[in-house]
C-alpha cells in the first residue's frame, strides 16, 4: 500500500521528533565556529543535511524526514548562520570554504560516504560538494533545485517572479529608487552592507518578506515578519553570495560539470509551482543525470513543508534505507 495515499496529510508521516546525542562546535578555520549536531543511530547510514539561504540554518524539523533507526543524520549550520559564529559574518564566507567545511565534518566524524541531502541553496551546495568530492557521496537527495544562474537570479530579482505577484514584488521594489532598480541585487546590497543598523535591518525584512511571501503554493502573499536581527543576517548573507553568482568560475558550472557525478544515484523532488527555484532548473538537471529519478510534485510550490514535498522526501529516504 502506498504509505502516503493522501499527500493533504502527509507531514503526519514525517518521523516523530528526536534529540541528538551529539552537538558540538568544530573551529573550521578563519576564526570560524560551526555548530554541528547528530542524531538518529549512531551505528545508521550517514546522512548530512544542507540547509538553504544561503543564511538560513538547521532546525529540528529538518530531522524527522530519516528513519531514526537507520539514518545517523548530520546537520550544521553553515558559516555565518543560526548558533554558528561569528554570526551574520561574510569574511571568509564563500561557497568553497562551504564545501571545504562539509569535507572537514565527513573526516573528523570518520566517515568514508554519505548521503548528501539539501535542498534550494542546500541542493546547490550538495551538487557543488558532490563535484568536488565525489567519492565521498553515495546518494544525493536534493529539493526546489537553484543551479546559481544568472537566469535563475534574474527570474527572481528582475522581474520574473514579479509577474505572478504584481502586489509583493510592488512591495519589494518600492524601496529602492527608480534609477537604481535595473539591479535589485546591487541597490540592497549597498543598504544591507551600508553600516547603518537601522537601514539593514529594514532593508533585511524587506528582502527576506519578498522570499518568503512566495515560498508556498498556499500563500496569500503575505509575509509574516521574524526578528528584525535575524531577516539582517539573513539577508546579508544571501545577497552576499547573490552579489557573487555563488562563487562560481562561470556561469551554468553546475550542469557543465555534471559529468563528474553522472554515477551517482539521485532522487529530484522538485514543486510544480515552485516561484523562487521554477522546476526548468529541475528538468535541466535530471537531463544532464541519467541515475536521477526525478518527482515533480504537483499542487506544491518551493517550502520544504509542503505536504507534497515532505512525501516524497521521506519516500526517497525509506527507499534509501531499505536497500541496506
Amino acid at each position: 500500500m502506498d504509505k502516503f495515499p493522501d499527500q493533504k496529510r502527509a507531514v503526519q508521516y514525517l518521523y516523530p521528533p528526536i534529540d541528538p546525542f551529539d552537538q558540538r562546535t568544530l573551529a573550521v578555520g578563519q576564526g570560524h565556529q560551526v555548530y554541528m549536531e547528530q542524531c538518529g543511530n549512531p551505528d545508521g547510514i550517514p546522512v548530512v543535511v544542507l540547509h538553504g539561504g544561503p543564511g538560513g540554518g538547521c532546525s529540528p524539523s529538518m530531522r524527522r524526514y530519516f528513519d531514526p533507526s537507520k539514518y545517523r543524520v548530520i546537520l550544521f549550520d553553515q558559516r555565518g548562520c543560526g548558533r554558528s559564529k561569528p554570526h551574520a559574518s561574510v569574511t571568509d564566507n564563500t561557497t568553497w570554504h562551504l564545501v571545504a567545511d562539509i569535507e572537514m565534518i565527513r573526516r573528523e566524524l570518520g566517515i568514508d560516504t554519505w548521503v548528501v541531502f539539501g535542498g534550494s541553496w542546500g541542493a546547490t551546495l550538495s551538487l557543488i560538494y558532490a563535484q568536488t568530492h565525489p567519492d565521498a557521496v553515495r546518494n544525493l537527495v536534493l529539493r526546489g533545485v537553484f543551479l546559481a544562474t544568472k537566469a535563475e537570479l534574474d527570474w527572481f530579482y528582475g522581474g520574473g517572479a514579479g509577474k505572478f505577484w504584481p502586489e509583493v514584488w510592488q512591495r519589494f521594489v518600492s524601496l529602492i529608487p527608480e534609477d537604481e532598480r535595473d539591479d535589485l541585487i546591487k541597490a540592497y546590497n549597498r543598504r544591507l552592507f551600508s553600516g547603518d543598523l537601522q537601514m539593514e535591518q529594514r532593508y533585511g525584512r524587506a528582502w527576506a518578506a519578498w522570499e518568503n511571501a512566495l515560498a508556498s503554493i498556499h500563500s496569500s502573499g503575505g509575509s509574516h515578519e521574524g526578528p528584525a536581527e535575524y531577516a539582517r543576517a539573513f539577508s546579508r548573507l544571501e545577497n552576499h553570495y547573490f552579489t557573487n553568482s555563488a562563487f562560481l568560475e562561470f556561469d551554468g558550472q553546475i550542469l557543465a560539470q555534471m559529468k563528474r557525478i553522472e554515477h551517482i544515484p539521485g532522487v529530484i523532488v522538485q514543486g510544480r509551482y515552485d516561484m523562487i527555484c521554477p522546476p526548468t532548473s529541475a528538468y535541466a538537471l535530471a537531463e544532464r543525470w541519467p541515475v536521477s529519478e526525478l518527482k515533480m510534485v504537483r499542487n506544491a510550490g518551493h517550502a520544504l513543508s509542503e505536504p507534497g514535498i515532505s512525501a516524497e522526501l521521506v519516500r526517497a529516504m525509506d527507499k534509501i534505507g531499505a536497500q541496506v
